[in-house]
């Protein structure tokens, strides 16, 4: 099984495989395929619930979608995203949530953010709970940048990224995520860090990449960002057959003797 260690133990000698998924049957196809993370994201808001933003999710909701998932997974790390407003109000809550991620068994948790962060941080890696940061695009904060936008695209952005990116490390964070951010700044900072970085939209220097697994089957079909490449095309094929299948009930030809009981 994948640890913790040997997600730190990779960087820049293997390249770190993620991707997410948010109930057994995906999870566990992704595990029996070596993927080394599986992320129990909060976009489970957009392509699972339709919802515009990560914002809605609920603690309940990840945590029923972190326990069907991590009991799928024999190989994979299981991280669950704490959803928005489940660590930000106070230090106790936010252990108290991260906790009951462990207990449904994750074996870590992911926040967005940095320096109002740390110390909660630091609290959480304390008490063993262990921490992926996400620095750049953070969508619980999509209403602040005014949308889906590239960060970190002027100096002083990118410096304060630089530094937040070394806040997260020294705070204890096992690895980060950078989303959304111009390549020649996610190089600068995988090679500032001892700690992995976790590229999505973030190009080719990070020492593992992420997707949404909804995005790479092309099920998910409202809008394709840029660094989304579709590894398959699913959706149509998922239509087809619903519409096979609903032919043949109409014309009398499903069930046939084939599929029925004498």
């Amino acid at each position: 099984m994948v640890t913790i260690n040997k997600i730190k133990s990779m960087k820049q000698k293997e390249k770190i495989v993620c991707l997410t998924a948010y109930d057994y049957l995906f999870a566990k196809l992704l595990d029996e395929s070596g993927i080394d993370i599986i992320l129990v994201g909060d976009s489970a808001a957009n392509v699972f619930a339709g919802e515009e933003t990560t914002l809605p999710i609920t603690m309940t909701e990840m945590l029923y979608h972190t326990r069907v998932v991590a009991r799928a997974a024999q190989h994979s790390l299981v991280i669950a995203d704490m959803p928005f407003l489940s660590y930000q109000v106070s230090m106790n809550q936010a252990v108290y949530n991260a906790g009951r991620f462990l207990k449904v068994g994750a074996k870590g948790v992911k926040v967005e953010g940095a320096e109002p962060l740390v110390p909660t941080i630091q609290r959480l890696v304390e008490l063993g709970i262990p921490v992926m940061g996400h620095l750049g695009l953070t969508p619980q904060s999509v209403h602040k940048f005014g949308g889906y936008k590239l960060q970190g695209r002027d100096e002083k952005s990118a410096q304060k990224m630089i530094k937040d990116a070394k806040l997260l490390e020294s705070s204890g964070c096992f690895a980060v995520v950078l989303e959304k951010i111009p390549s020649s700044l996610a190089k600068e900072i995988t090679s500032e860090l001892k700690i992995p970085t976790i590229g999505i939209g973030a190009g080719p220097y990070c020492d593992g990449q992420i997707l949404v697994l909804h995005d790479i089957l092309g099920l998910f079909e409202e809008f394709q960002p840029k660094f989304v490449k579709r590894y398959a095309q699913l959706a149509p094929e998922i239509r087809q057959a619903v519409l096979q299948y609903k032919d043949e009930v109409k014309k009398g030809i499903f069930p046939d003797q084939k599929h029925s009981y004498d």
